[in-house]
């Protein structure tokens, strides 16, 4: 609980008309400070220091990625529901909240866009930029180490792209399912997939946001180097581990931090890799016991890129048992 002063020095930094609008932005996704001056409409200076007032009190978090600073809501619960109540209370119709939040749609639909875009000049020879960082041989059997011999009865595959983690596993699994938003990536992969005669495998155009698959229907899910592509990466874990079983193991691979701004320009990044702690505790909160964490670096011929690829390695919490009759109590 706040104190008296705490709670003045809380609504002191809330009452401002720009300040409430960057705190509703932030509250619907994280955005870096590029991002907001555009869809605030002012200055970096002025969209800066309203970002520290608002951090200062502890109603924003923001962090710094490369050249870029990103701002996103408080992970603090109590504050959380105070921003939450009081957001809510704003009309939706309100003109200036439906301008920004045509805005924010508009930026997220132009990313997607590029992103897509990239997508599909690269599909052909997707595989091979994979290759450009840590060898993907030694990336896949660091993943077959980790995940286990299983045997899986529905494994699950996001952002599959050319199908390959759908061909590593295959043999570990009754059914195989990979999901992508992009046409182009799916239809290397069925060629892909036809050619290795792996009839237990089958893709399908799929919302990584919203996933064809009922609550807790997959025994594994696999997330191979797709987050780092995410305006969302925690909402698209967060959905992941929906569609996990009780006991059903998450195994996602993508970059530890890193600078190399090139990536976000030539290569469609939105994030520049992802710490330990974030992707800890964006597991812990979804239910997740962590069961192993790895990092795999590119070797001595690959400074210039500097790549390391980071392996976590998650068990959904298993649902307690009750009782149907509790034994009573003897007086």
């Amino acid at each position: 609980m706040a104190s008296f002063n705490g709670i003045v020095g809380i609504l002191r930094a809330a009452a401002e008309p720009t300040r409430v609008r960057l705190l509703r932005l932030v509250h619907n996704g994280e955005f870096n400070v590029k991002d907001l001056t555009q869809l605030l409409g002012q200055s970096q200076p002025r969209v800066s220091r309203h970002i520290k007032l608002l951090a200062d009190a502890g109603l924003i978090e923001r962090y710094q990625e490369g050249s870029w600073v990103f701002v996103r809501a408080t992970a603090d619960s109590v504050l959380r529901g105070f921003i939450e109540t009081a957001l809510a209370m704003i009309d939706a119709e309100d003109s200036q909240i439906s301008r920004d939040s045509e805005r924010a749609k508009q930026l997220r639909l132009s990313r997607t866009e590029a992103a897509q875009t990239y997508f599909d000049q690269n599909a052909a020879n997707w595989d091979r930029i994979r290759s450009l960082h840590v060898p993907e041989m030694d990336v896949e059997a660091a993943m077959l180490d980790a995940l286990g011999p299983g045997p899986f009865d529905l494994l699950l595959d996001l952002g599959t792209g050319t199908g390959r983690m759908l061909e590593l596993f295959a043999s570990r699994a009754r059914r195989l399912a990979g999901l992508d938003s992009n046409r182009e990536m799916l239809k290397f992969a069925r060629v892909n997939l036809e050619a290795a005669g792996l009839s237990n495998c089958s893709v399908r155009l799929s919302d990584i946001y919203n996933l064809p698959f009922a609550e807790g229907s997959a025994d594994a899910v696999v997330v191979h180097q797709v987050l780092h592509f995410l305006e969302s990466p925690k909402q698209a874990l967060a959905e992941a581990i929906r569609v996990l079983k009780p006991e059903g193991k998450l195994l996602l691979v993508d970059f530890a931090p890193h600078g190399l701004e090139f990536l976000r320009e030539e290569h469609a990044h939105m994030r520049l890799g992802f710490s330990p702690a974030e992707i800890t505790g964006w597991l812990k909160e979804g239910g997740m016991q962590q069961g192993l964490y790895r990092e795999l670096c590119a070797g001595s011929d690959k400074k210039e890129t500097g790549l390391t690829v980071a392996l976590w390695l998650a068990v959904k919490a298993k649902v307690p048992e009750y009782s149907a009759h509790p034994k009573s109590k003897v007086a």
